[in-house]
């Protein structure tokens, strides 16, 4: 869907400013009124689309790429840059420094209420709209159905980042609802599935779009979500954050085996793991959903969110190496300690992680960040040469696959495995290795081979055919399959290890990151602070510790 969703939509911004503000006695000249915008089928479709446009979005006054928290607050990656000093707030992050007003929190915290602001209209105009408008008997249900998707998709977001967060279900029409207090994880979480379940039956199956629509989503993407969504639940509620996990656990099993039986013909692992990462790969037969980018030739410097329509995750995660053709900015490196999570053999780590050679390196000052020379590879666009031009320095068009099928099957694996059902974790744990082990001889099936143990100091660990084992493995299956794609914080802090796992990464890092990192504390470092623009506003309660 490189063009529908893609569409900026002024008209429909327009009407949450102009709605925003009923206590001006008139509207200005030029104006439209709701009621003058949602009398056609293509005003619904418009709607929906402004609300897939913050899923985009990764710069206003800094960056904020979710990777920045998903990779480098984890074992996974070092911020990078030129120097410690490029993008403070980044710094902070990854060396468990944050504080209230970290700049990248603020603007990512705002983008996703951007998203549920536009959802939350889009659901309640369309739902008023005569069905008699739409030319299609299906369209107004599946755009409301798309909106509450992405509704639950942004609070999703949030929760994972921050806990309990305002429940705003409706569109704001006036200042004095701006003031919203924290709701509990439960409700969340609760909200979340309720919207997911809600959209479900009215989604088309992939197969059902059009080429041009392809990056909607679909009734495999929110059967596939809400597995996700109940497995988290479930892992949170095993910690002891709110009530029995087992309810949980057993509808992530439901959505989990409804996705498989009614989605098989929808998706398939592709051959070749690499091909989840090229613009050709793009919506592929393994994308349950990703979000959508286009290239143009535009720079958004001062303008803000929503001005380009091309990712910036590109140019940012490029080395920085003048040696290499059209190189960028060096940021989220791959650690060496991710990079020796990798058996022997297996092809995914030289597809993840390129380790520059000194004859590559231009300007070591540079280009080793605290010790570390390697450079991620994914959503790169590299070449034998060196990189994929763009056609401006900082736009790229490659999209973001969240959610592609080795990821579903390995979270059903742990969803299985919470259901006492080995089997079927083995056998979802074993699709995914066979992919990667392709028709060598390396990678063998579970239990015959070892991993590192993240509990005991990332000493390495032979496998036995035991239910911890295999949760283990599932674990490292994890790490080493969807490394750098922005999943190891969200992983480590739903399974309750972060803090082990932190302790040992830090003891394993060179002396230099060691010296920058302060201590993880359990029970604050999980969550990151509301931002406190925006506790001073609503008099939200911040999170512990900070």
């Amino acid at each position: 869907m490189k063009r529908l969703i893609r569409i900026t939509i002024p008209a429909v911004c327009a009407l949450v400013l102009v709605s925003c503000n009923d206590w001006l006695r008139e509207d200005g000249p030029m104006t439209s009124s709701l009621s003058e915008f949602f009398t056609s089928d293509e005003a619904a479709i418009q709607s929906v689309n402004a609300a897939y446009a913050p899923l985009m979005w990764e710069y206003n006054n800094t960056y904020f790429c979710e990777w920045f928290i998903g990779d480098i607050a984890s074992d996974d990656a070092l911020k990078g840059g030129q120097n410690i000093s490029d993008m403070a707030d980044v710094y902070d992050i990854e060396n468990f420094r944050t504080i209230s007003n970290n700049g990248l929190l603020l603007e990512y915290y705002r983008a996703q209420y951007q998203g549920i602001q536009r959802a939350n209209l889009c659901i309640e105009q369309v739902s008023a709209m005569d069905p008699e408008i739409f030319e299609d008997d299906e369209i107004q249900a599946r755009v409301i159905a798309e909106a509450k998707f992405l509704r639950a998709y942004y609070y999703f977001r949030l929760v994972r980042i921050f806990g309990g967060v305002p429940l705003v279900k409706e569109p704001i029409y006036s200042s004095d609802d701006w003031v919203q207090q924290r709701a509990s994880l439960d409700d969340i979480y609760g909200f979340i599935t309720k919207n997911l379940e809600e959209a479900e039956p009215n989604l088309p199956l992939k197969s059902q779009y059009d080429a041009s629509d392809l990056g909607r989503v679909t009734k495999g993407a929110a059967q596939a979500m809400l597995m996700k969504v109940y497995l988290y639940w479930g892992n949170f509620k095993d910690q002891g954050v709110s009530s029995t996990a087992v309810d949980c656990y057993g509808s992530a099993k439901t959505w989990g085996d409804k996705f498989l039986n009614e989605q098989a013909a929808e998706y398939r692992l592709c051959d070749d793991y690499a091909d989840n990462f090229t613009l050709e790969g793009e919506n592929g037969p393994e994308s349950i959903f990703e979000i959508q980018y286009m290239e143009e030739p535009t720079s958004d410097y001062g303008e803000g969110n929503g001005f380009t329509r091309g990712t910036f995750t590109t140019i940012l995660t490029r080395s920085r190496s003048t040696l290499l053709e059209n190189p960028g900015w060096g940021m989220n490196k791959p650690t060496d300690n991710l990079y020796k999570e990798f058996e022997t053999g297996d092809p995914r780590r030289d597809e993840s992680i390129r380790v520059m050679q000194d004859n590559e390196i231009a300007n070591e000052s540079e280009e080793i960040y605290l010790g570390c020379r390697n450079v991620a590879v994914k959503r790169t666009l590299p070449t034998a040469d060196g990189y994929v031009m763009l056609t401006h320095n900082t736009r790229s068009p490659i999209n973001n696959p969240v959610y592609r099928l080795a990821d579903f099957y390995l979270l059903y694996a742990e969803v299985c495995l919470a259901n006492n059902d080995e089997t079927g974790a083995k056998t979802y744990l074993e699709k995914v290795r066979s992919r990667a082990r392709g028709t060598s001889s390396d990678l063998p099936a579970f239990p015959d081979y070892e991993i590192r143990d993240y509990t005991q100091g990332y000493a390495m660990h032979r496998l036995a055919d035991t239910p911890e084992d295999l949760e283990m493995a599932i674990r490292h299956e994890r790490r080493v399959e969807l490394a750098m794609e922005g999943h190891r914080w969200f992983d480590l802090c739903r399974w309750g290890i972060v803090k082990e796992v932190m302790d040992a990464y830090k003891a394993d890092e060179t002396e230099d990151a060691r010296n920058a990192m302060s201590e993880f504390i359990k029970g604050k470092h999980e969550l990151f602070p509301i931002p406190d623009e925006e506790v001073r506003l609503s008099g939200l309660q911040q999170n512990n510790g900070y």
